[in-house]
């Protein structure tokens, strides 16, 4: 029997498909140039598919409340090769910010630390994070662990403030005292020093694409707008750690229904981690007894958090972590670590390759499509000529100069499309026009702004704010639902101006595809639900906090922005995708008659020339088959690519 993959293994061969995707794109991009088989269009959607192939990123966040062994998790699972710990993770409370760490090749290594301060400013993270000079810069030295494990434990970093200033922070709430930091003698309370933290190292896996989100604890979480509705709800997968020894608690269990828990049930990207299964490791109890305990605090769990229980995985990250460093597979099966870095890489890491092949087959599938289409288009009028030609045997200098009158008295008839086409294009700019005005940033701003305005008035909280927001949602949801209808308006459109060019001037043109805008209403749904902890009772006083109220709309702004500007990018490559054959087809058309021309003036200045011409066409029509089977040869090269490495990641990865 193969053996198993762990999230190193799995993320390696993720990485290995993506790169060998990529060249294989690149060679491809180039020889439909070298062809002339590539529009404007294609290029720009293959370009988009190039570059989201090599910078696509994968992103696990870590959540947890405190003293969960979330930081000796991520330890055991990503940087056990140091060595070491490198992530703080001693008693207590340790990650006090969120954490990310990534790579970025144009930034040294280093520590970015945004002070706590900032929260106290309206920008949201997004923009902190283009000023760099706002943020505390730690240099990192990669090649020695000591280091990087004491510039790493700043993130626990704490400052002492009065009730009033935790409050503006948005770390004290008189609502809910029990989660409240305690009070010191002198009246002082501790909160973070960091809002946020960025760590970019040279690490193997980080390089490779994966990003980590290491979060604090209930009520720092909660604090942060950004982190509950951007940062955790586009995480491709989510880890909650709970406590084998303490199983749910009241704060896990607020975490797991406020940030982790769609609307809609959902839990297939994430994974609850039931942690510290060595606090059972009993001497005086039989092996049997304490699996048997194990499986009881899984059902037990699964049950409060109502997900299966295969989801539900026991690990003790401590144990594990000191296996690997002292190379003991005894204590690392016993941890059974290894257990959950498969089920994390296979669940997330395989499901994340299909998403991107699946992508990368529609636009290879629509690639193969247009090009096919415009080979056929040119094997069709080298047909045509050859014919032309062909009735041209035997016949004398005046039958010769007719067929080049019929040529230029056919280009002069083909000229007068030029008005139709133009008519075409107006309208079809007119109403894109009318769909990116309904998607525009400044329809997306008035409406943050407007319920931003509505949050902040008097006695909004009691009036309802889950009202006004569902009343905000709903009209982008509208504007939406009319930009789809729009785009219909401009595919019907474009329907019968193309059936008329082509019964009239003899196109080709094939009908445009419908523009889905779907997932973009399944992503402003999401970003609905990801707000809906912010509307409760239980915020009532922090939405009536004008601070919090503005940080949650830049929050809410950020994302928006996100998803309707990625809306508009595949309403333009759409729009550019249906016009592009237009073009495509009126080039060769205008090519073809240069060439009859030539043709016929080659026949009239030498004898030989009809005979030289013909086999020129039979050539460049077997040159056209010739291109058809390399397409064909190049793009299913690259659909097997991904078929072939799912097939090794199913018979590598046995069932546990």
């Amino acid at each position: 029997m193969a053996t198993p993959l762990t999230f190193n293994d799995t993320l390696d061969q993720f990485s290995a498909w993506r790169r060998q995707f990529v060249t294989r794109l690149k060679r491809l991009i180039e020889w439909l140039k070298a062809n002339d088989l590539m529009d404007a269009a294609v290029e720009e959607r293959l370009h988009e598919l190039e570059s989201r192939l090599r910078t696509d990123r994968v992103m696990v966040a870590f959540v947890a409340e405190f003293s969960r062994g979330k930081s000796e998790l991520i330890n055991a699972i990503f940087f056990a090769g140091y060595g070491r710990r490198i992530m703080p993770a001693s008693a207590g409370r340790t990650t006090m910010c969120p954490t990310e760490l990534g790579y970025d090749a144009e930034v040294p290594p280093c520590l970015r630390l945004l002070p706590i301060e900032t929260r106290l400013q309206p920008q949201a993270l997004m923009e902190w994070r283009q000023v760099p000079e706002q943020w505390t810069r730690v240099d990192l030295n990669v090649e020695d662990p000591a280091q990087l494990a004491q510039a790493f434990e700043t993130v626990s970093e704490v400052l002492r403030v009065s009730v009033q200033q935790a409050k503006a922070l948005g770390f004290w709430n008189d609502a809910t005292p029990e989660d409240n930091p305690r009070a010191g003698a002198d009246g002082l309370v501790e909160v973070p020093k960091w809002r946020h933290a960025m760590i970019n190292i040279a690490h193997p896996l980080l390089k490779q694409g994966l990003v980590i989100l290491d979060t604090p604890g209930l009520n720092a979480i909660g604090a942060e707008p950004e982190l509950t509705v951007s940062l955790i709800p586009q995480a491709h997968a989510a880890l909650f750690i709970l406590g084998a020894d303490t199983g749910v608690t009241k704060s896990d269990l607020a975490i797991w229904r406020e940030h982790l828990l769609e609307e809609n049930g959902d839990t297939e990207n994430r994974l609850i981690v039931l942690n510290k299964i060595d606090g059972l490791w009993d001497s005086l109890s039989t092996p049997e007894q304490i699996e048997s305990q194990i499986r009881k605090q899984q059902a037990t769990t699964a049950e409060v958090l109502g997900v299966p229980q295969d989801r539900v995985i026991p690990v003790s990250a401590q144990k594990g972590l000191v296996a690997k460093v002292t190379n003991d597979p005894a204590l690392l099966k016993a941890s059974r670590l290894l257990h959950l870095e498969r089920r994390l890489g296979h669940g997330l890491l395989v499901q994340r390759q299909a998403i991107l092949a699946s992508a990368a087959h529609a636009g290879l599938g629509h690639l193969q499509q247009q090009a096919s289409l415009l080979l056929k288009v040119r094997r069709r009028e080298l047909e045509e000529q050859w014919q032309e030609l062909n009735s041209l045997r035997g016949k004398n200098a005046n039958v010769i100069r007719h067929m080049r009158e019929r040529v230029d008295q056919e280009r002069a008839e083909f000229e007068a499309c030029g008005a139709r086409i133009h008519a075409v294009r107006s309208v079809h700019l007119k109403l894109l026009r009318e769909v990116f005005d309904l998607m525009s940033p400044q329809v997306l701003k008035n409406e943050v702004a407007a319920l931003e305005e509505k949050l902040k008035a008097p006695g909004v909280v009691k009036l309802g704010v889950r009202k006004l927001y569902d009343e905000a949602f709903e009209r982008l949801r509208d504007n939406l639902t009319r930009a789809v209808n729009v785009s219909q308006e401009i595919q019907s459109m474009l329907r019968g101006s193309f059936k008329q060019l082509n019964a009239e001037f003899g196109f080709s043109l094939p009908q445009p595809r419908e523009l889905e805008l779907k997932r973009f209403e399944r992503d402003l749904r999401r970003v609905e639900e990801s707000h809906l902890q912010y509307l409760g009772l239980g915020n009532a006083l922090r939405l009536a906090q004008p601070e919090f109220a503005e940080r949650l709309m830049r929050a809410l702004s950020t994302r928006l922005r996100n998803v309707f500007e990625s809306a508009q990018g595949d309403v333009e490559i759409w729009s550019k995708t249906a016009i592009s054959q237009l073009d495509i087809q009126l080039r060769e058309r205008r090519r073809n008659f240069a060439r009859r021309t030539e043709a016929v003036e080659r026949i009239e200045q030498a004898a030989g020339g009809l005979d030289e011409r013909m086999s020129e066409l039979r050539a460049q029509n077997a040159h056209q088959d010739s291109l058809e089977h390399e397409l064909r040869l190049m793009t299913a090269d690259l659909v097997n690519l991904h078929d072939d490495d799912a097939a090794g990641f199913s018979t590598t990865l046995p069932p546990d």
